[in-house]
């Protein structure tokens, strides 16, 4: 194990894993997951590659390839500067799928930007993860490398949760169209592991971080976004015909007027209908001002997606029913390079950027907006709070109180001194405030800090293994899956010793390494190559039974038993296990269900006592606890990497919830037929999971057979 040194060149790799990503007119608004995100991250990482002291910036994302969208996003690399580009990683399927959709790919993408990292020069220095998808990753490579994790989350699922009920929604609608647990198990995850959280907003902090168990504001930095300056600025004397402006003559009777400006995604939080509303219900705003909004592109609205389909649906009625015709604009399509001339229009007018959204994260539109010139008028909930507060050039507002957005609009359209005085106080203060310039440095000085003493694996293999020739591996758990049929052990142990020159094998187990040896033993079963034993915390070679002592290091990271033992002691149901089923990293429980919260409970308890552990819950009455960078399956990973077999090649047999991590992702994963297979349930959409239909050994030949195992 290698400690870090300060280096003052750092290498970042940036995470950002849905939407439609790429160096060159962003697809904004073309969906709910091209949004303020995708521009954000291509922002920061061209920022920060222009710092002195940042030699390489990576954006990683996920690679499509789709007849639907342009062949832009097939490209495995892109170059967003002469010192930062945007990598493409294969995950699932080739097309495009909105991130809902993206859970179960997620281990696999892990597993291939693992692997695309060791054929890099060198480690980054530090990972950042945008979004809780992108944070599932950060903190299984994390835990791989232990290289620090800095995080984003953009927006937060519990927040998002909160606010669909209050709409009306059925948590079972919500978990259906949303897999809204899966996110916010893995923002609890991922607070709990990473080493900064980055947010925008104090508000960001107070009202949706709270919501957490991991809730730890000592780790969290607000360091509000930049806006492009040169690209956002006030309209120019000289300037040529505005392209956009032609576009809005034949929807705009006296296109001279200001113009009232939103632009957003059509999505329901948006809240845009609410704006129409309020300016069909005002005769003295549409005497004195057009409404423009920008809401994505559009071919045909019977194509978009249904909550998109909604909104403009919905648009239209709103516009019909108030009679608005020749007085609000619906533009079907702009381009991201036209968004700047857009706010440069509608301030040349003299008109109102407004943004009705029921809440908002941040604000970036606010931002162009107000480096374009415009006052604002804006929703109270979250982020634009702290752009007007800073900025001094808007009113904030309750978004559903549409006679509080009639007055504000008013305020500044029929008064000309005050909508100067905003915009004067706009332009200067967000150059002050919020330029890309200042984030970067603000970003650098936090991020520099978690690198002076940060422990992390070698890269390369540590020592040189015999038995180089076999490529391919076999890892199986040992209770209940590879034991508990006699006959089907046997006819295992006869095909792996005729492959034994092929083929690796290793027993993943959570047992220790003397009752394993005795059980071994007992069974018949020859010495594996590879013993992963202790729940994937203690890692030995045979014949000599050589301890992996970089592994040991390595997941030490944070461990405090003492305090651990503490914690859960008291808590009913919950029976310390024999000290012969205890060993320095794992901490074992019985688990009485009748008796013991749930797991869910216990999971929450750990978090908010901030203990960086993975806890199991096997066999329906083993508790184990190990720390946060050990598990079967990362061992697993570790083993593979020092043995340069790549996990398209490994056979991982399960059959309980101790060996998740180790079947999903890109191994071959066999999931057994026994009892206590519904704790692996969640892995059966997978497509790189077998659900074998016969038990024990039996059903791992049944895979070996599934996969042509041995032909590969």
């Amino acid at each position: 194990m290698l400690e870090h040194e300060k280096t003052e060149c750092l290498h970042i790799l940036l995470i950002s894993i849905h939407g439609l990503i790429r160096a060159h007119n962003l697809e904004l608004g073309r969906d709910a997951d091209t949004g303020g995100q995708t521009k954000y991250v291509v922002e920061l990482a061209k920022a920060l590659a222009k710092q002195a002291n940042v030699e390489r910036v990576d954006l990683v994302t996920r690679r499509i390839v789709d007849s639907e969208v342009s062949d832009d996003y097939a490209e495995a690399v892109e170059a967003l500067a002469d010192n930062a580009q945007i990598i493409r990683i294969d995950a699932g399927p080739e097309g495009y799928i909105r991130k809902e959709e993206l859970w179960d790919h997620l281990d696999s993408f892990a597993d291939n930007l693992l692997s695309w990292l060791h054929g890099q020069p060198r480690w980054p220095d530090v990972l950042h993860s945008h979004y809780a998808d992108a944070g599932y990753v950060g903190v299984r490579l994390s835990h791989c490398t232990g290289l620090p994790l800095i995080h984003t989350g953009h927006s937060l699922g519990r927040d998002k949760c909160r606010r669909l009920l209050a709409l009306g929604l059925t948590m079972h609608e919500v978990e259906q169209r949303y897999h809204i647990s899966r996110r916010i198990d893995a923002e609890e995850d991922t607070l709990s592991n990473a080493d900064l959280i980055i947010t925008s907003t104090r508000n960001e902090i107070e009202d949706q971080y709270e919501l957490y168990d991991c809730y730890t504001p000592e780790k969290m930095a607000i360091i509000p976004p930049g806006t492009d300056l040169q690209q956002f600025h006030p309209p120019l004397e000289l300037e040529g015909d505005n392209a956009f402006a032609k576009s809005l003559v034949k929807f705009l009777s006296q296109p001279e007027k200001p113009l009232i400006l939103a632009l957003s995604r059509p999505d329901q939080r948006k809240n845009i209908v609410t704006l129409l509303e309020a300016y069909g219900e005002s005769p003295r705003l549409q005497a004195i001002a057009n409404l423009v909004i920008v809401a994505g592109n559009r071919d045909d609205i019977r194509e978009m997606d249904e909550g998109a389909q909604a909104v403009m649906t919905e648009l239209l009625l709103v516009m019909d029913c108030y009679d608005l015709y020749g007085k609000v604009a619906l533009p079907k399509h702009h381009s991201a390079d036209e968004v700047a001339d857009i706010y440069r229009l509608a301030a040349a007018s003299r008109g109102v950027f407004v943004n009705p959204a029921l809440t908002e994260p941040f604000g970036l539109t606010l931002l162009e907006a107000a480096a374009s010139g415009l006052p604002l008028v804006s929703t109270e909930n979250g982020g634009p709070i702290d752009i007007i507060g800073n900025c001094r050039n808007g009113i904030l507002l309750d978004p559903l109180d549409k006679v509080a957005i009639i007055e504000a609009l008013l305020s500044l359209l029929e008064n000309p001194e005050r909508w100067q005085t905003f915009s004067a106080a706009g332009l200067k203060n967000v150059a002050r405030f919020y330029s890309w310039d200042a984030h970067a440095l603000a970003y650098l000085q936090r991020v520099q800090p978690l690198l002076q003493h940060f422990e992390r694996l070698p890269k390369t293999p540590p020592v040189e293994k015999t038995g180089r020739l076999r490529r391919q591996a076999i890892f199986t758990a040992l209770d209940n899956t590879l034991l508990g049929d006699d006959e089907g052990l046997a006819q295992f142990v006869k095909l792996m010793r005729q492959k034994r020159r092929k083929c690796l094998f290793g027993i993943a187990t959570g047992r220790r390494l003397d009752a394993v040896l005795a059980l071994l033993k007992q069974q018949g079963i020859p010495a594996p190559d590879i013993l992963i034993t202790s729940l994937g915390t203690e890692i030995y070679f045979t014949p000599q039974l050589i301890a992996d002592i970089a592994w040991s290091y390595h997941i030490d990271h944070l461990w405090t038993p003492q305090v651990l033992r503490r914690v859960l002691g008291g808590l009913p149901g919950l029976t310390p296990q024999p000290k012969r089923e205890q060993s320095r990293f794992k901490i074992s429980y019985y688990y009485d269900s009748q008796r013991a919260p749930t797991m869910e409970e216990i999971l929450t308890l750990l978090r908010q006592q901030e203990l960086s552990v993975n806890p199991t819950l096997s066999f329906g009455q083993f508790l184990d606890i190990v720390p946060a960078r050990a598990s079967k399956g990362q061992a697993l990973r570790y083993v593979a990497r020092q043995w340069d077999i790549s996990l398209e090649r490994i056979l991982a047999t399960g059959g309980s919830g101790g060996d998740c991590d180790m079947v999903a992702g890109n191994t071959l994963g066999v999931v057994v037929a026994n009892r206590h297979r519904e704790e692996l349930s969640n892995l059966s959409d997978m497509e790189r999971v077998y659900f074998a239909e016969r038990p024990n050994a039996w059903g791992i030949l049944e895979a070996i057979d599934h996969y042509d195992f041995f032909n590969l």
